[in-house]
């Protein structure tokens, strides 16, 4: 009996360890089944996030436009609509509430306000452009381009049309009175800031190679950012700059700008690091940094160096009408009238000769930019008379400051050499013959003097070399000094004489 009953309950003892195990098991299996179910779930929620994240929030069919670095200037800037633009990023939770409202309000207003969106998360450099901080960030688009609204109203398609339908009535009230919030001909203005910018050429990368690479003429172009303060002050510069140098190399020498932050490929290209950076165009030759001054009589400056190394010597006209005499002489600092004896007096070749002189005096004072105008004697007597040339002593020269009412003669030769000391007023011979005396004592005639200068090259050597000498080898003497004293008297009084100064007519 005792052996039955200790049977049993061993028995029993082994089904309670059993079920009990039974048991134990279950509950691992129902933990490694939560377990699963919750790293499906994580996986589950992971995946949608990077799907959202790769895919973004948007597609083709939704009436948002997707805009990005390389649209956002053509279909933003340069656009006349309004536009609501959202800045988002595709893991935003707050952004994914906002899509379905977003979209509704695109569709509502469709053919009214543009509405778009920028993945600013993987377009960084613009939401930077726009001092995008977080997301969304929602700004409005409207009359000025430049400067966009941060939208503070609510999150709902609602409050998003409202918003949207009164910047229009404000757009639409700006038409009415006139004021087109800085465009032209749907272009791009810079902001005003003290000067007219008309004349500042607004590129992009769409403009770009059509208006300055396949161009004839000579452009800098200045690449900025609307942030940048430097460029602000560049700016007022840049413009008055840019309506001068159009005048006065009738448009041959352009000056534009790039927005630098839009148009990206541009910048790219152009290896444009800093801003503002400044780049002049030549066709047929590499791109050069422009590294002078930011004034704008610096602009000026080296624009009309650009515009003289490029430019053909100026067209020698004849006085056939007052007309000639008057469009010419109004348009340019300075007229350069030339009286040329009668053609029976001289015959083809005098008269061609003379011409030819003229000619080779136009190139070499072609970035002058001066006018040159000639007449037969006796043609223009009228002209002859208030010059006080007319009767007698053909050739004759006249140089003629229209603005001022004021000319000068030539008194030397008609020639390159004679021609060349009444333009220049070549003072440089003057201080080199008094060196030489002064250093030599050695007079020469003031003659010999003037015709070293025209040696060129030679002529600076040769003055270097006597400065050279007399500050480190010649002592003074007394008796060179009071020599070189009466020379350059004689020599300055003799070139006074036979000319007169032309600083005093400009």
């Amino acid at each position: 009996m005792g052996g039955g009953h200790g049977g049993e309950r061993a028995a029993r003892g082994r089904r309670g360890g059993a079920g009990r195990l039974h048991r134990r098991r279950l509950r691992e299996l129902e933990a490694a089944m939560g377990v699963c179910a919750a790293g499906r779930l994580w996986w589950g929620i992971v995946s949608c996030t990077l799907f959202l994240a790769v895919n973004g929030l948007y597609s083709a069919s939704d009436d948002v436009i997707e805009l990005t670095p390389t649209n956002f200037n053509k279909e933003v800037i340069q656009s006349e609509s309004l536009w609501l633009v959202e800045f988002y990023a595709p893991w935003c939770g707050h952004c994914q509430r906002l899509t379905p409202e977003w979209k509704k309000a695109a569709t509502a207003l469709k053919g009214v306000v543009k509405v778009g969106a920028v993945d600013a998360d993987k377009h960084q450099s613009l939401g930077g452009q726009y001092g995008v901080r977080g997301f969304p960030t929602i700004k409005i688009f409207g009359a000025n381009k430049n400067k966009a609204e941060d939208y503070q109203g609510g999150r709902t398609s609602d409050a998003i049309v409202d918003a949207a339908l009164s910047a229009v009535r404000s757009l639409v009230k700006e038409r009415l009175s006139g004021r087109s919030g800085g465009y032209s001909s749907g272009k791009q203005s810079r902001e005003s800031g003290g000067g007219d910018k008309k004349d500042v050429i607004e590129l992009t990368d769409d403009s770009f190679d059509k208006n300055v690479i396949n161009s004839d003429d000579v452009w800098m172009v200045e690449f900025y950012a609307p942030w940048c303060g430097h460029c602000k002050n560049l700016e007022p510069e840049w413009a008055a700059a840019a309506t001068e140098v159009k005048e006065q190399t009738k448009g041959k020498v352009k000056l534009a700008a790039v927005d630098a932050t839009v148009n990206q490929m541009l910048a790219s290209r152009y290896g444009i690091r800093g801003f503002p950076t400044i780049k002049i165009f030549q066709k047929g030759e590499d791109p050069v940094d422009y590294d002078g001054g930011r004034t704008r009589s610096d602009i000026i400056a080296r624009a009309l160096d650009l515009f003289s190394d490029n430019a053909p010597p100026p067209e020698l006209l004849e006085i056939i009408s007052e007309d000639v005499l008057k469009s010419t002489c109004d348009a340019h600092q300075l007229c350069i009238i030339s009286v040329l004896p009668h053609i029976l007096d001289t015959g083809a070749s005098g008269r061609n000769s003379y011409l030819d002189v003229m000619l080779k005096m136009a190139e070499k004072y072609k970035k002058k930019m001066w006018g040159w105008l000639w007449a037969e004697a006796g043609a223009q007597s009228d002209l002859e008379s208030s010059l006080g040339i007319g009767g007698f002593g053909y050739p004759a020269m006249a140089a003629v400051n229209a603005r001022k009412m004021k000319f000068a003669l030539l008194k030397g030769s008609f020639s390159e050499q004679g021609i060349n000391e009444f333009l220049s007023f070549q003072l440089k011979m003057i201080l080199i013959s008094a060196m030489w005396i002064w250093m030599t004592g050695i007079k020469m005639s003031c003659e010999i003097f003037r015709k070293l200068l025209f040696l060129g090259q030679f002529v600076q050597q040769f003055a270097t070399w006597i400065t050279i000498r007399w500050i480190f080898q010649w002592p003074f003497y007394g008796d060179t000094a009071h020599d070189t004293l009466c020379y350059l008297m004689h020599c300055s009084s003799e070139l006074y004489a036979s000319q007169e100064n032309i600083a005093e007519i400009l």
